[in-house]
């Protein structure tokens, strides 16, 4: 039994639950730096339908993906899924049913905003995208994540609607100023998504899954990634000038340095020399959940 519990923990893949709370905190301290005053419950719902529609996904990707990771001979802690169905530790039927359990979650929480709440047509519509995206990123029949558009979507959903969610939820509008903080977060986001096939590149090639970088190559895959990562920083200088609180602006220059590993890092997968790739989608993932966790931060210390 105890085996099980764990092989579940490891299907959940809790890891990558902390990016859904970092992003939906940082568009309520968004609204709270626009002087409104922070609602806990209705805070916390909000965040109960995030975190529901994130595991959601999870076990979604697992259900649908399982002949690909029985390819898989490159998995790290945060690409080619957990492989726990794939090593017949639990069956797709209980995946399924766990999605099926967290969308119920996810729903009520929904209907909990709406109805107790009076949450306000926007975030109707930014609830119904979240799940949109979410559901239809592994599932048939649209099964973005192997058509190539499953990265833009989910950097999207994850990168920006989730923190927008946070922010209306609290503002009941939109603003000029989250619009600002989510669009370098959405290219970083994209970045790392596009790290976390180069890992898969052969089994989803062999299970002919188009990913991006499936479709672009290993090559011209390498100049996309680093393409991004150099638009981030660029993007918020340029922001900075357009509204985003400088102070907010210089604490996400702090990763540069990791961000410059990152890029050499990807030079050399794409000139083929051999990469450690667990090190290197645990550098992706940190350079975009401390980036995204400075500029929550920032937001946070400006009164």
């Amino acid at each position: 039994m105890l085996r099980k519990l764990f092989a579940f923990i490891r299907l959940s893949r809790p890891i990558f639950l902390g990016g859904g709370i970092i992003l939906y905190a940082l568009g309520a301290l968004i609204a709270r730096f626009e002087g409104y005053t922070l609602e806990l419950g209705i805070y916390l719902v909000g965040q109960l339908f995030v975190t529901s529609l994130q595991l959601m996904t999870h076990y979604l990707n697992e259900y649908w993906d399982v002949e690909v990771d029985h390819l898989s001979t490159s998995r790290t802690m945060f690409s080619g899924g957990s492989g726990v169905l794939a090593e017949g530790g639990l069956s797709r039927k209980t995946a399924y049913m766990a999605a099926m359990v967290s969308l119920a979650v996810g729903s009520g929480a929904a209907a909990w905003l709406i109805l107790q709440y009076h949450a306000g047509p926007s975030v109707w519509a930014v609830m119904a995208l979240i799940f949109l995206g979410a559901y239809f990123y592994s599932s048939p029949p649209l099964s973005l994540v192997g058509r190539g558009y499953g990265e833009l979507t989910t950097s999207v959903v994850v990168a920006g609607l989730v923190p927008t969610l946070g922010h209306l939820l609290q503002a009941d509008q939109p603003s000029w100023l989250i619009l600002l903080a989510v669009v370098p977060l959405v290219a970083l986001h994209y970045a790392m998504i596009v790290a976390f096939e180069f890992p898969d590149l052969a089994s989803d090639e062999a299970a002919g899954k188009r990913t991006l970088l499936v479709r672009l190559g290993r090559q011209r895959g390498a100049w996309v990634h680093n393409a991004l990562l150099v638009l981030v920083f660029g993007l918020v200088l340029v922001l900075s000038f357009l509204g985003l609180p400088m102070l907010v602006a210089i604490s996400t220059t702090i990763t540069l340095p990791l961000a410059l590993w990152q890029v050499i890092a990807v030079v050399r997968i794409g000139m083929g020399k051999p990469m450690h790739f667990g090190w290197f989608t645990f550098g992706a993932v940190s350079l975009f959940a401390i980036t995204s966790s400075l500029m929550a931060l920032g937001f946070w210390a400006i009164d």
